[in-house]
């Protein structure tokens, strides 16, 4: 079955009702105390008229003045409670698409987040769903309840005198005819606008990422011309958006007071003719006055779904990136859980259809139980291993199996629950040390945290730091070193009792003391599960029950270090510039 253009980009007001719909009942009961207001005002003008007759002929007008001010109260009154509800009722559309997004947003692919800008997508989560506020209130329900009461109001006029709704009517026709023209270009305007701003927030989150890099460059001016030029194309953008924006609301304005002159002009020569009364003119001059809220809610209505339309718009684009499958959390395996096995069959892989392959048939076989590592020079293909395994990306050909279960088979959070992952650059999140350390395994308990960060050397650490395991980290655990870090990570990954573990350079930063003390712990780990070390030092590869060599995304050879230093040249030429073959191994 084909998927037409119309199921893949619906249309924005079908979006916008799908966000909408978990409310609907609350947007309802305010739209509903909004039409009560309107309809209590639409009242005033026919107890003012019947106020002048009473003065005209001599009445007590008491009676009048009571019922206008009950008007008046209830109107104040109901108003400010539909006004209530709707605005709660509008943020909790936006809290609920913040959920979807953010939801979404987790599960994305990592080729998908590859080819985004971190800043961007967080435009979409803070400011593209702000405006679902101003939609959810000042259109939808606006132009509900304005186009009804504005219907009510002229069929009230039209009761009152049609002669002179026709005049008015002619017009608003009139105004309506130049709102057709100006509509259109406030959706681009606002589109622009918020396409500037994602803009905006990716330069800022590449800026701050790297915040030490472009201070000690002296770079600090050349970024700040690239932030104020994006925010100065957002500013334009929504000085445009603005402009015409206020070229409708004036144009409604202004069609509201020429359609005032015109009916006082009409209406006077009727009253001078006999045809109408005062009173039926002060009644429909009232209602003229009374229109212009109605017309003023319509007509923002429809701009601000402009606005809207193009932050949903966005929205969208986010939620079409390629995701993974949402699925509850797979529990971590039990301490007597058996190590895996991970073999690679003739995978081919490249990171996008337009860059070169980085793998050209990768086999390979690692058994359960023991330490592997990988070794080759930079850009061999060792990292791309472990994102394949935890299936960051899928191989384009060729297979990678778990326990001899091709890895497209596994449920991914039984997948990663089996999986522990220490990546290159050891990232730390901001938070407490104590948060970082749970991240995997929220449920362990304080023997298995003491124990893992005595094992990874963390205690000495520990006992220095104000707070202990609840002192903050900072930002991208800035308050900790290089070598901290890794340490942090590497005890994140040993408290999900991994069945595989993965260390992606995990020692590169540590002392030579340190080094050892978790070389000896990765050792004692190897003996009852799977570790795959990527990894250029002496201490770490000798140690390894098998090493596997790569080169220009190929296996060169498998095999100990003694049977690699005389049957691989690359090998022994690694081995020799990093003092290898001086061990006597």
């Amino acid at each position: 079955m084909t998927t037409t253009a119309t199921e893949q980009n619906p249309p924005t007001w079908r979006l916008l009702l799908g966000y909408v719909r978990p409310h609907r009942w609350a947007l309802l009961a305010g739209a509903l105390l909004s039409l009560v207001t309107g309809g209590t005002g639409l009242l005033l003008p026919l107890v003012a008229r019947e106020l002048i007759d009473d003065l005209s002929h001599d009445r007590t007008i008491t009676g009048a003045l009571v019922v206008m001010s009950g008007l008046v109260v209830a109107n104040a009154a109901l108003g400010a409670l539909g006004s209530y509800v709707l605005r709660r009722t509008a943020e909790s559309v936006v809290l609920g698409a913040r959920r979807a997004l953010s939801s979404y947003l987790l599960r994305l692919r990592i080729a998908a987040v590859d080819r985004s800008e971190p800043g961007d997508l967080m435009a979409r989560i803070t400011s593209d769903t702000t405006l679902l506020r101003e939609v959810t209130t000042d259109s939808l329900v606006g132009l509900g309840t304005g186009g009804l009461t504005l219907v009510a109001t002229v069929v009230m006029m039209g009761l009152v005198d049609p002669v002179l709704l026709g005049v008015t009517l002619a017009v608003i026709l009139g105004a309506g005819t130049v709102l057709g023209v100006i509509v259109p270009r406030i959706n681009r305007a606002s589109r622009r606008a918020q396409d500037a701003v994602g803009v905006m927030g990716a330069s800022l989150e590449r800026i701050l990422g790297a915040l030490r890099t472009v201070k000690a460059s002296g770079a600090e001016h050349r970024e700040e011309r690239t932030l104020h030029e994006a925010a100065e194309e957002s500013w334009r953008q929504s000085v445009r958006a603005a402009k015409w924006s206020a070229a409708a609301g004036n144009t409604a304005g202004l069609a509201m007071q020429i359609a005032f002159i015109t009916v006082l002009a009409v209406g006077g020569a009727r009253v001078a003719t006999g045809a109408i009364d005062v009173g039926t003119l002060v009644a429909f001059l009232l209602y003229v006055f009374y229109l212009m809220s109605p017309i003023q809610q319509v007509v923002g209505a429809i701009t601000q779904y402009q606005t809207g339309a193009a932050a949903l718009a966005r929205i969208q684009e986010a939620l079409r990136l390629p995701s993974e499958p949402a699925a509850s959390p797979a529990p971590l395996p039990s301490p007597e859980a058996e190590p895996a096995a991970v073999a690679f069959d003739d995978v081919r892989f490249r990171y996008a259809d337009d860059l070169p392959y980085v793998h050209h048939g990768v086999t390979f076989a690692v058994p359960a139980r023991g330490m592997t590592a990988f070794v080759g020079p930079s850009g061999a293909g060792k990292t791309t291993v472990f994102s394949l395994v935890e299936r960051f990306y899928d191989p384009e050909s060729g297979t990678v199996s778990l326990d001899g279960r091709d890895l497209a088979d596994w449920d991914l959070p039984e997948l990663r629950s089996a999986i522990g992952y220490v990546e290159q650059d050891a990232p730390v999140l901001s938070g407490s040390l104590r948060d970082n350390l749970l991240l995997g395994n929220p449920e362990a308990d304080e023997d298995a945290v003491a124990r893992v960060v005595k094992t990874t050397r963390l205690d000495g650490m520990v006992a220095r730091l104000p707070r202990g395991l609840d002192t903050l980290v900072g930002h991208r655990g800035t308050r900790l070193s290089g070598g901290e870090r890794q340490r942090v990570a590497i005890a994140r990954a040993l408290l999900r009792r991994p069945r595989l573990l993965l260390l992606d350079e995990a020692t590169s930063q540590l002392d030579a003391v340190n080094e050892a003390a978790l070389r000896d712990t990765v050792a004692d780990v190897a003996r009852t599960t799977t570790v795959l070390v990527v990894a250029h030092r002496l201490s770490t590869v000798t140690m390894a029950d098998r090493i596997v060599v790569m080169d220009a995304g190929r296996v060169r050879a498998v095999g100990t270090h003694r049977e690699l230093v005389s049957a691989d040249p690359l090998y022994a030429e690694l081995a020799a510039t990093q003092f290898l073959a001086t061990t006597g191994d």
